[in-house]
């Protein structure tokens, strides 16, 4: 079979989905070592990408110490799922609830590098729940209700003179707590 060589291919995209699932019996260098290996790259690339992905997002002391992936905590997690969809300067990235259980310095840090990487001329697709954050972060929004698009645009027109959070419950529909529903609480 004949074609491009997969060592000078560069996948187009990376993802960090919320489960994401990968060797957690390797430290946060190893797994992305591992997986830039298994994606073609240059061990010294890999390396220097390595350290310096660990170190902007602090997990270089874990990794000092020893610590493997299956003993980070869920924040630790999210942030080396970011590196092992960085780690390959893809064109474009889709992360699932990017800073769900990450702390605000580290959602700081985050958000400096996604930007970055927008200036850069890289695309992010980020899914979340938390309709400010999507208000922060992005200049395009679909909203999604039983996996179809029910709203999409830029920012400003999804949103109207509302607040993203307003229109998503109006259009996915609003099952909130009724006046006569857990009135036990109130004792």
């Amino acid at each position: 079979m004949s074609g491009p060589n997969p060592r000078r291919r560069r996948p187009c995209s990376g993802s960090c989905p919320t489960a994401s699932p990968c060797p957690n019996a390797l430290t946060g260098g190893e797994l992305l070592t591992y997986w830039g290996l298994l994606r073609g790259m240059d061990a010294a690339v890999v390396r220097s990408r390595a350290i310096e992905l660990m170190r902007i997002l602090e997990l270089d002391e874990a990794e000092e110490r020893g610590v493997l992936v299956i003993e980070y905590s869920t924040g630790m997690r999210k942030k080396i799922g970011l590196a092992t969809a960085l780690l390959h300067a893809p064109k474009v990235l889709v992360l699932d609830e990017p800073f769900e259980a990450v702390d605000p310095v580290s959602a700081r840090v985050l958000r400096a590098m996604l930007l970055r990487f927008v200036a850069a001329g890289g695309s992010v697709v980020i899914s979340s729940h938390v309709m400010s954050l999507v208000e922060g972060l992005c200049d395009r929004v679909a909203v999604i209700a039983e996996g179809q698009v029910v709203a999409n645009g830029t920012l400003a027109e999804v949103r109207g003179g509302s607040t993203l959070e307003d229109v998503f419950v109006r259009l996915v529909g609003d099952r909130g707590v009724g006046e006569e529903d857990l009135l036990w609480l109130a004792t």
